[in-house]
């Protein structure tokens, strides 16, 4: 699977490079994608409600401590079952990430949700069925088939590091329109996942001066 998913992210990043000089200047000063499969989407999925208008260094302190509470270490369905909404509380989860998570653990414990399965399907299904979760919008979604699955061609047009990055990039007087997003996005059909990627990560880079982000979190 990594030689496979290596040569994706090669062919991606010739075909961007070559279809759009601006990227071609990106990817040169961003240097290789990073981007890997994640197979553990549950764990996922609690990280990215946890993580949800908090920084990442608050975000990572409640998660050290999710994942002190549980058995094993391991933030699991089977693990996070026994815990009701109090114990979630004690973890520093608010009342709303409390209650999601529960929700979620709901949802896969019943079967409603089989996480197994999501690798099978196509990325509107994936979406459709992570947003029937309490705490999961269109955008989680769209960040779990960037971070977690990697599907090549995802293009979260209402992510603000997305749209600052197109900005910055294409050396643009404003903040880009959903619709010249769009517009701007088709050029790069059908890895719009990677330059996605590279569009955040040179924004970080200049902007922040820090490392490309690996992992769901808001920007």
């Amino acid at each position: 699977m990594q030689t496979s998913f290596t040569d994706v992210i090669a062919t991606a990043t010739s075909y961007l490079r070559d279809i759009d000089p601006v990227m071609k200047g990106v990817i040169e000063r961003v240097g290789p994608c990073n981007l890997q499969p994640d197979p553990d989407i549950f764990n996922a999925l609690v990280d990215a409600i946890i993580s949800q208008q908090i920084s990442v260094k608050a975000a990572d302190a409640i998660m050290a401590r999710v994942c002190a509470a549980m058995p094993d270490g391991k933030v699991t369905p089977e693990n996070l079952l026994p815990f009701d909404f109090d114990q979630l509380r004690t973890l520093g989860l608010s009342t709303p990430k409390a209650r999601y998570i529960l929700n979620l653990v709901e949802h896969v414990s019943s079967g409603q949700l089989q996480l197994e399965k999501l690798f099978e399907l196509d990325d509107e299904e994936i979406i459709r069925q992570l947003t029937e979760v309490k705490g999961i919008g269109r955008w989680t979604a769209e960040m779990c088939l960037i971070f977690v699955l990697v599907r090549p061609d995802v293009f979260p047009v209402d992510d603000l590091g997305l749209l600052e990055g197109i900005r910055f990039a294409y050396q643009l007087s404003e903040r880009p329109t959903r619709k010249e997003a769009l517009e701007r996005g088709e050029l790069w059909r059908p890895y719009r996942t990677f330059a996605t990627w590279y569009m955040w990560a040179i924004r970080r880079i200049d902007v922040k001066n820090d490392r490309p982000r690996t992992r769901i979190v808001s920007l």
